[in-house]
């Protein structure tokens, strides 16, 4: 399967729609993420870009519209089957497992654990040796891109917030995704381990042609980070382009000075 369609686009999204006790939360967004770009996904609070994640990643199954992922349909697939396809998300609370380690946390992140079918165990414990060898030496090499490797035998639960933060999304680089959605990866993160965070963002895209998709609150780091911004507004796609042109359409300066409000029913895709 070739890493995007004809048209340079790696993830497109037709009409997408999805309520919550009758309200609107995605109301028919529609926007393309170009191969191999880094591009950020903003808008006020309850503009449903927490949603939309949810949606892509599979969390939540749109009511009508057509997401594709490399030209092939994923709007009806489970989350394992989007993320073995190569897209992967990180989460606005994170998810890490707190009474494991660190490392242990790493491992499981990875595809082809031995330990998913007993019968390769028994029956190959050469090869799941191998494989757990692997999977450890990766672990290893990951925690020490995001500077956690002297945690790795810690409870994930001792980290601060902005250790888990980098402890998902080294995480997500577990699987080599052609594709990282980004919630909110800077929030809670000190400067300093933010700063690393967006190098090694930067890194992966100019070294492996990793595509991101952010959502972030910081305009600094939009503007400074993204190549392109999209742009939510009760639901909907308000404006799409470069960092200077958006910031400049009236469109959004209107929904950032308060026109946008947050629907009532979405307090479960709190952004």
């Amino acid at each position: 399967m070739s890493a995007q369609n004809g048209n340079g686009r790696i993830l497109e999204l037709s009409d997408v729609v999805k309520h919550f006790g009758g309200v609107a939360a995605v109301a028919g967004a529609e926007l393309d993420v170009r191969t191999g770009s880094i591009t950020a996904l903003i808008g006020p609070n309850g503009a449903g870009k927490t949603t939309l994640f949810n949606i892509v990643s599979g969390f939540y199954k749109p009511e009508r519209g057509v997401i594709s992922f490399r030209d092939e349909r994923i709007d009806r697939k489970p989350p394992h089957a989007i993320a073995q396809r190569g897209l992967v998300r990180t989460f606005q609370i994170t998810k890490a497992l707190t009474k494991m380690s660190v490392l242990e946390n790493m491992m499981l992140a990875a595809p082809n654990q031995p330990g998913e079918h007993l019968w390769r165990l028994v029956l190959t414990p050469r090869a799941s040796r191998s494989r757990e060898a692997e999977v450890r030496e990766k672990a290893d090499e990951l925690l020490k891109l995001v500077r956690l490797d002297r945690l790795a035998d810690d409870y994930a639960g001792t980290l601060s917030g902005g250790q888990r933060k980098l402890l998902e999304f080294a995480r997500a680089l577990m699987s080599d995704p052609t594709m990282i959605m980004l919630d909110e990866p800077m929030a809670g993160v000190n400067p300093s381990l933010g700063l690393e965070l967006l190098d090694h963002m930067k890194r992966l895209q100019e070294e492996q042609g990793t595509t991101f998709l952010l959502i972030e609150h910081d305009m600094e780091v939009v503007m400074n980070v993204s190549e392109r911004v999209i742009v939510m507004n009760e639901g909907r796609v308000i404006s799409a382009g470069p960092p200077d042109e958006v910031r400049n359409d009236q469109a959004v300066i209107d929904a950032y000075l308060g026109t946008g409000r947050r629907p009532a029913a979405e307090t479960e895709a709190s952004e």
